[in-house]
């Protein structure tokens, strides 16, 4: 790599500088008894050539202060039998070294320190980039969607004329479509975030019973349009409980969402999915289940992980991310999430929160 040799007025002034005082410096000493050492003020001019020159020419200022110094024993008259003299010329040779290593090592820390802040305001601004375009991306592919939503409500509407009943059903699964199409997109966009930044919860008090109620009253029509009910069971009781928790409400409804939408859409027609909610005081477990078809045993590791799609009927329905998505939530929150198959068929999903006392959640 070639240097660029064009004229430096920065430069040039620190070298007339150094210069300058080199040659007060050799004054002193050459024009004072060789008993009177200088030298130490060459530890000035190491520094400074250390902060504002390069480092071959601090390495030669330092070796030119070093001859110097001892040349002093020589010239302009000989003092190598003084040993008063001769041991303060190599203190100060030695305190000339030290001072010239410690700054060397210093502006090496220096360099390492302004590589680390380049290194990270470049990755701040590449995260800045890509979070600029995928909010982009996001919202390019939504507009599309968003406007044949309208589209389509109106023309189930008949504001575009009259439609025949299959045509409401097929206007109907369309808009289903796209809908899913939007939900995708907006998921797609959560997981990416939570990756890049982390997840950001809003904590309060958090009764899990109640949002496994609100849950089921959101999936309630996907659930009666494939002939599948839901069941809310509390362990071993018939009694409502309460099941407080410290969490975000917002984000355990889509763990709830996403658990309970799975078991519908992988459960057989007229069959019913459960959802179990137990304690055992320090932690409470909410349980998914259903009869659908199974996991194998090597898919059950990798089914929280992102895009994964098995071989098995279950996985290839689904995107990938909801699960992943449901697995980010719980661990943000200090808890665990598993899978097992139920028998004799079917499968189940869990996890596990860190429970808090009742007269915690009226705080």
């Amino acid at each position: 790599m070639k240097r660029d040799k064009r004229f430096n007025p920065s430069v040039w002034q620190a070298q007339t500088i150094v210069t300058g005082l080199c040659l007060i410096v050799v004054a002193l000493e050459y024009l004072t008894p060789s008993e009177y050492v200088f030298s130490y003020l060459y530890s000035g001019i190491i520094l400074l050539v250390h902060s504002r020159l390069e480092r071959v020419t601090a390495y030669q200022v330092t070796l030119l202060a070093v001859f110097l110094t001892l040349l002093n024993l020589l010239v302009p008259e000989i003092h190598l039998s003084a040993i008063p003299t001769l041991a303060n010329r190599l203190i100060a040779t030695l305190a000339l070294i030290v001072t010239a290593w410690l700054s060397d090592r210093n502006r090496r820390y220096e360099e390492a320190i302004a590589r680390q802040q380049a290194q990270l305001q470049a990755h701040a601004q590449l995260a800045s980039i890509r979070e600029n375009f995928v909010s982009t991306l996001t919202h390019d592919l939504k507009t599309p969607l968003l406007g044949a939503i309208e589209t389509l409500k109106s023309f189930e509407k008949g504001q575009f004329g009259d439609i025949t009943p299959i045509q409401q059903r097929v206007l109907g699964m369309m808009q289903k479509s796209h809908s899913s199409s939007v939900q995708l997109v907006e998921t797609l966009l959560d997981v990416y975030r939570n990756d890049t930044e982390g997840l950001h919860l809003n904590l309060s008090a958090v009764n899990l019973a109640t949002l496994a109620d609100e849950a089921i009253a959101t999936l309630t029509e996907l659930g009666r349009s494939r002939n599948v009910y839901m069941v809310l069971n509390y362990g071993a009781s018939d009694f409502r409980q309460h099941f407080w928790t410290k969490g975000d409400s917002l984000q355990l409804q889509r763990v709830f969402a996403n658990l309970i939408a799975n078991a519908i859409n992988h459960a057989p027609r007229g069959s019913k999915v459960e959802i179990i909610l137990e304690s055992d005081g320090s932690t409470h477990v909410v349980k998914v289940g259903d009869r659908g078809p199974g996991m194998s045993a090597d898919e059950i590791p990798l089914l929280f992980e992102r895009f994964y799609q098995g071989d098995s009927d279950r996985q290839a329905k689904g995107s990938g991310l909801g699960l992943y998505l449901t697995r980010q939530i719980v661990q943000a929150h200090e808890g665990i999430i598993w899978a097992e198959n139920r028998q004799p068929t079917g499968a189940l999903f869990a996890f596990r929160l860190p429970a808090i006392s009742p007269e915690l959640s009226s705080v």
